[in-house]
């Protein structure tokens, strides 16, 4: 009667090791079928920053001068001269705010991936040489094109 319990004690033990063998045969395939997924995800990955690459925003800039005593055209050439890759200075205008002061709002196209119009004003249109023309630069319109 002490033998009957011994075999039966085995068999588990022994079914226990069979389901583990499975599990890990379960596993390896879905590590390959993660490996695919993985993948697709990645090309997915790659086709959607690349058509990231290529967004472009225009943003219509008012560039105020200090007084009016300020030379708008040596403003606007200031802004002009400020070149970086993926940017692209378009049609200006000169619009009155009152007391005879104008400011200046131009259009640019941006690429997105390569400008941020943040730095463009506070690392180039908003220090020397061109603050001293430039007193502040508001962004009016921003849209993705």
């Amino acid at each position: 009667a002490s033998s009957a319990p011994a075999p039966a004690a085995a068999a588990p033990q022994a079914a226990a090791e069979e389901e583990e063998d499975d599990d890990l045969g379960l596993f390896e395939d879905e590590t390959e079928e993660e490996k695919k997924v993985a993948e697709e995800r990645a090309a997915a990955a790659k086709a959607s920053t690349k058509k990231k690459e290529s967004g472009k925003s225009s943003v219509l800039l008012d560039v105020k001068p200090w007084d009016d005593e300020t030379d708008m055209k040596k403003l606007e050439e200031t802004v002009r001269s400020i070149e970086m890759p993926g940017l692209l200075w378009g049609a200006s205008k000169l619009v009155a705010v009152g007391y005879g002061i104008k400011k200046l709002q131009i259009m640019m196209t941006i690429v997105d991936d390569l400008v941020s119009v943040d730095d463009l004003i506070e690392e180039r249109l908003t220090v020397e040489p061109a603050n001293e023309y430039i007193q502040s630069c508001d962004i009016v319109a921003f849209n993705k094109i």
